[in-house]
């Protein structure tokens, strides 16, 4: 294509935009790199005729944050657990009482809730109510996350599942392995530390496997894996490393604690195995077939091991196009 039929077909509304709210940004958690990464692919074709910005959610805005989304006609909140019944003190969503008044255009993707909590507060009441768009359609993680919006009013809210799960197909699935592998990567999560669940989770890996290696999505999930196991083989603390394992031709299964650790093994083709410690795995294995398995049901964990394990991740089609069909229109809703 020239350049000159390239800038003729430039789309009308060219000089509409966007803000993305980086969840990956200001964050200790290599899986919000793993999010990120799908929420800007399931972006990509849905606001290429847009000029997209990017700010932080893990920090406190400033004035150039509140700028761009000010200038922006909406913007995406990328997905992790960003909401909580708590927002002045318990949230990883940095938002304060300025941005209420400021920022009342954010759109969820595939966001979740800070763990099992009471009902939301006065607070968070009135402070969701302001920053999130009345004129979109909301995309949330699970199902528990949509009814804890609901009791505060916020109703115009579809469950996704996280944009992680969405390019998975009846197709793919059935091409994932379904028996066990002859070596094992595995993680563990001092978000909600168990030594004693955890390290029986070793200990049955080491029964099953020939060898057992590990990556790490936090640097304090180093010391604490050490301090379980320190004959553990330590895959280096990146994405990239991670990535060249799962792609390796070595005959590997995940099994581990690290929702979004199993979600990338998945993704890369390989058998896993998700421990739930919190409502994130529980729910989600729930409502779209991830392959989860209660943290003290070794019975079971045991038994998924083993195989033969069909994994059948399911999720709603229907509700994920409703929510991207929202941004097809020609102009801005």
């Amino acid at each position: 294509m020239t350049e000159h039929m390239a800038l003729s077909q430039s789309p009308r509304n060219a000089l509409h935009s966007m803000t993305v709210l980086d969840t990956s940004i200001a964050s200790t958690n290599l899986g919000d790199q793993i999010i990120m990464e799908a929420v800007r692919e399931q972006l990509s074709d849905l606001i290429r005729d847009r000029f997209t910005y990017s700010v932080a959610s893990h920090e406190w805005m400033g004035r150039k944050s509140r700028d761009l989304l000010k200038r922006s006609d909406f913007a995406i909140a990328g997905g992790t657990n960003l909401l909580s019944s708590r927002m002045w003190i318990r949230s990883v969503w940095k938002l304060s009482i300025l941005d209420a008044f400021l920022c009342r255009n954010v759109v969820l993707m595939g966001c979740g809730w800070y763990q099992f909590q009471r009902k939301p507060d006065p607070y968070t009441r009135w402070l969701l109510g302001r920053v999130l768009s009345k004129k979109h359609l909301h995309s949330v993680r699970d199902t528990y996350t949509k009814d804890m919006l609901a009791a505060i009013g916020i109703t115009n809210v579809v469950n996704t599942g996280c944009p992680t799960l969405w390019a998975f197909s009846p197709e793919y699935c059935a091409k994932l392995p379904r028996e066990k592998a002859a070596h094992v990567v595995t993680t563990i999560n001092t978000y909600i530390p168990d030594s004693q669940a955890d390290r029986r989770l070793i200990e049955i890996l080491r029964e099953q496997y020939e060898t057992v290696s590990i990556w790490v999505q936090t640097s304090s999930d180093y010391a604490y894996a050490k301090a379980l196991d320190p004959d553990l083989i330590f895959i280096n603390p990146s994405l990239r490393a991670f990535d060249d394992l799962l792609a390796s031709n070595l005959d590997l299964d995940y099994v581990g604690n690290r929702l979004h650790g199993g979600i990338r093994a998945l993704q890369k083709g390989r058998r896993a195995i998700i421990v739930e410690i919190d409502n994130r795995a529980r729910e989600m294995g729930r409502d779209f077939g991830l392959p989860t398995v209660e943290r003290d049901d070794f019975t079971r964990l045991e038994e998924m091991i083993r195989g033969p394990l069909d994994i059948n991740i399911a999720p709603p089609r229907q509700m994920i196009d409703r929510w991207k069909n929202q941004f097809s229109s020609k102009e801005t809703p």
